[in-house]
């Protein structure tokens, strides 16, 4: 009886053995855990080799190539922010197609057979404009307190994580997805200590993620920063990151005292393979061999590392963010390019010393099997294009400004206040010149003002230039009397060049911040006329411009009018925005290839390709030269280039499309 029992027990052992066998390799062995200081996979230990390659930052279409360039460095994981103005441009209007289909990003790295590191926010940084923050956060009164317990910012952010976590838990590894672990914020140790928020971010988070999920942090691998935002008591993992060839072992000690014993296994979840760069600086570049020694002395000692950036690509549309130093005057825009000095150029190129010596040294470290160096993708020089002015914006200013967000204001208001999330307003105002001479002030203007003068009986044809100002440098400006018979019209041209996305000043609004004096004395009576770009490939046929601020500002479309509006010759003098167009004709659909339009010879302002915004050119203050035109925006036969030129154009009105980037303009080269 006891031996028959004790057969029935050995039996019943046996089949719970192989169901538990058969399962092996199945969805229901899913796991990705830390133990014992290190991340373990399906129970077997794993060492992250992984990059940043950011999904907005690259048209969809080079999103396979993209990541196929991350796997043959080596890499076994993306990590990838998620910017919350992307996918949600006005309060409750949600965008998940397009560049923000973040769906598909992940599927795809998943078929690549990588594995994600997500990064949910709420704020992101990644110098992206006001750290991946909703503009129209800037707009709630009494004013929210970005990044903190405030309970209206915390019901917005739960409003937004409960649409967003829904569509990522699906693809969390224990459901059979990529993603082995989700980041919260960002960085939060160098902002603030408010415990209270992080915790709650947490608690939000395992409602729709579960408890299985690893949360992390990222931080800098010092105590201060480390001390405000560990919250190891939530079993929320600290990673940290610092300056590429520091020894990474010491901060690597030291993060394991703000981690729960055996829930440290070392990570520098930034691991810089270059820097960002601000127009007027030369461009940041870091060394391939001393980049890769110091990689070296992390996988080789079995620590892992996500490369920021393996792939940086390009801030689209108006997207680029924005630092600042000891003060919010001390104010410094991105490029328009995000390339980072990353292994994975910004168009896409590995043929590059950096990429060849990080590949060596993770295969060297890891055993990864070293493949075949993907080819650089083709690029066409198409050449020079000729020009043409078609409007100067004060011939056009009635019919591009939007009606529905135009106001009048007894005080100048900022752009937000009226819907103007991204780009350019106008503001403009009459006063009575009596001295020969006038000083102008703004004492704060967010970002930089162009200031025009006409005699108010001329209307707006042909006002005068009368010069700049900037936030990050004058604030007044001595401006001439017109000697006018009636009132002088004042105009101010502001435009946004990306909001702060780093550090204590990210709470910044566009527009004139401040009282508008002239020679002491308060002006009043303000029109607003926010400028869109929503029909610009065909302006000598404009009627109406409108534009589009959020994840569809990367396009514009126009909206053509029955009669051709006449333009004005006169207008081509130098420092009077104005908005050109040209044209190149491309044969064939083999013919389509990467390209750089290169705006050398002109000053400042922002393109167009076939309706989409490729960003803001600035060659007068370099360094960056050219912008980048990745091929799926262009199109066999007529491909159109319209450009809104802030200042004075190339005098040949020509822009070269070539084959290189080109980082050598500006007066710092």
């Amino acid at each position: 009886m006891a031996s028959g029992g004790a057969f029935c027990n050995l039996m019943l052992a046996l089949l719970v053995y192989l169901a538990l066998a058969s399962s092996v390799g199945g969805e229901a062995s899913r796991r990705f855990w830390i133990e014992s200081d290190t991340f373990i996979k399906d129970g077997t230990p794993f060492q992250i080799v992984g990059g940043d390659v950011h999904y907005f930052r690259i048209v969809p279409e080079y999103w396979k190539d993209r990541l196929l360039r991350a796997k043959a460095l080596g890499l076994n994981t993306i990590q990838t922010y998620v910017p919350w103005n992307l996918h949600e441009p006005d309060p409750q209007n949600l965008e998940f197609k397009g560049f923000a289909d973040i769906e598909s990003y992940l599927r795809l790295a998943q078929e690549l057979d990588m594995l994600v590191m997500l990064r949910v926010g709420p704020y992101i940084c990644g110098e992206w404009d006001l750290g991946g923050f909703p503009p129209w956060l800037l707009t709630i009164e009494p004013a929210l307190k970005l990044r903190s317990s405030d309970s209206t910012y915390l019901s917005l952010v739960e409003r937004w994580w409960g649409v967003l976590l829904p569509k990522v838990a699906p693809l969390l590894y224990n459901n059979g997805g990529p993603i082995i672990m989700v980041q919260i914020e960002n960085e939060f140790g160098s902002f603030g200590d408010d415990k209270k928020y992080l915790h709650y971010l947490v608690q939000l988070a395992r409602r729709y993620l579960g408890s299985n999920i690893v949360l992390y942090t990222t931080d800098g691998g010092a105590m201060g920063n480390l001390k405000n935002r560990s919250i190891p008591q939530d079993d929320v993992f600290a990673a940290v990151d610092f300056e590429t060839g520091s020894n990474p072992w010491p901060i690597f000690r030291l993060q394991k005292k703000y981690n729960l014993p055996g829930k440290s296994a070392p990570l520098s979840s930034e691991f810089y393979t270059g820097w960002l760069t601000h127009w007027g600086e030369s461009v940041a570049t870091t060394d391939a061999s001393s980049t890769a020694k110091a990689l070296k002395a992390i996988l080789c000692h079995n620590a892992s590392a996500v490369l920021y950036m393996a792939h940086g690509g390009t801030n689209f549309g108006f997207y680029s963010g924005a630092n600042t130093g000891q003060d919010e005057s001390d104010y410094k825009a991105d490029l328009t390019s995000y390339d980072y000095d990353a292994p994975i150029k910004e168009h896409g190129d590995v043929h590059n010393s950096k990429y060849k010596a990080l590949r060596r040294v993770i295969h060297e470290c890891t055993g990864t099997p070293l493949h075949p160096l993907p080819s650089d993708i083709e690029k066409a020089n198409y050449g020079l294009v000729k020009l043409q002015k078609v409007a100067s914006l004060f011939d056009i200013v009635d019919n591009i400004s939007d009606p529905l967000k135009g106001t009048v204001s007894e005080h100048p208001l900022y752009m937000e206040q009226i819907g103007q999330m991204f780009g350019f307003l106008l503001y403009m105002t009459e006063y009575q010149g009596k001295l020969p001479s006038s000083i102008l002030s703004i004492p704060k203007v967010h970002d930089r003002a162009q200031v025009f003068l006409s005699c108010s009986a001329d209307g707006t044809r042909n006002p005068r230039y009368a010069g700049v100002i900037e936030r990050w440098s004058r604030k007044t400006l001595e401006i001439p009397n017109l000697r006018c018979s009636s009132n002088t019209s004042l105009y101010i041209l502001v435009e946004n060049m990306g909001r702060v996305n780093y550090g204590p000043y990210i709470f910044d609004r566009k527009g004139i911040l401040s009282p508008i004096q002239i020679d002491g004395i308060t002006l009043r009576h303000w029109k607003m006329y926010p400028l869109t770009f929503n029909s610009l490939d065909n302006l000598p046929k404009l009627q109406l411009i409108t534009q589009m601020p959020d994840v569809r500002a990367s396009k514009v479309s126009i909206i053509h009018a029955g009669s051709e509006k006449k333009f004005q010759e006169s207008s081509l003098s130098s420092n009077e925005p104005g908005f050109y167009e040209g044209h190149f004709h491309i044969d064939s659909e083999s013919e389509i290839k990467d390209t750089f339009i290169s705006f050398r010879g002109w000053n400042k302002g922002v393109a167009f390709v076939n309706n989409f915004n490729i960003g803001r050119f600035w060659p007068a203050r370099g360094p960056q030269c050219a912008l980048y035109v990745p091929a799926p925006i262009l199109r066999p036969g007529d491909n159109i280039v319209v450009i809104f030129e802030l200042h004075g154009p190339n005098p040949e009105l020509t822009i070269n499309l070539v084959t290189d980037p080109d980082f050598t303009c500006g007066p710092q080269q």
